[in-house]
């Protein structure tokens, strides 16, 4: 065998090991992804937290309906205000509907978080948002759960020197509560109204 014949059959296997590469880490991500028609969820919503007016709720307090769930914190500039007003929209564009939809705000700021301040800012956006908290433990569990990521941020100008960054995305969880979408942030009110009407079929 002579030496060009030679290379060719080593470059032929370094473009065999790269497209094997590449489907193994496109194997990889797909994987991670819950599959649509999976008759498990990924995870199920479960937590023990305290809501704005005082009461201790659980998962099981809202069985029967379609869970719209997402985390924040009062003092966040941006993205919880808008989000909250996204999904006051949704829920005012689903009308009758709306009753079969119950949509939560879980804070992952405890420490400056109490029922009391979230009933001041909760009923901003929708009468029928839930806010919750609790303690920091508590928090953490839950986070957990629901394996999103948050972490307190030191920042001068902000109340009490921090900001909280966290994951933005809004959750959607069937009647039994087991996991079954989500949306990023920044989606229209009317795409997951009419995402959301589908299902309620």
């Amino acid at each position: 065998m002579d030496l060009r014949s030679l290379r060719k059959i080593l470059w032929s296997l370094v473009g065999l090991a790269a497209v094997v590469g590449i489907g193994l880490v496109i194997w990889s991500e797909y994987a991670r992804e819950p599959a649509a028609n999976s008759e498990a969820p990924a995870f199920r919503a479960e937590f023990q937290l305290t809501d704005h007016n005082g009461a201790i709720r659980t998962e099981k307090d809202f069985a029967g309906r379609w869970m719209l769930v997402f985390f924040g914190f009062v003092n966040c500039p941006d993205v919880c205000p808008t989000t909250l007003s996204e999904v006051a929209a949704v829920m005012e564009q689903l009308g009758e509907d709306a009753q079969a939809v119950q949509p939560l705000f879980i804070s992952i700021d405890p420490e400056r978080d109490t029922p009391s301040a979230l009933a001041d800012f909760v009923p901003r956006f929708d009468a029928d948002i839930i806010g919750l908290t609790g303690t920091a433990e508590q928090v953490a569990r839950t986070a957990d759960t629901f394996q999103i990521y948050s972490e307190k941020i030191d920042q001068s100008d902000a109340p009490d020197g921090y900001t909280m960054g966290h994951s933005s995305q809004l959750f959607l969880f069937d009647p039994s509560g087991g996991y079954t979408a989500f949306w990023p942030y920044g989606t229209p009110a009317e795409q997951i109204t009419a995402d959301l009407r589908e299902r309620l079929l």
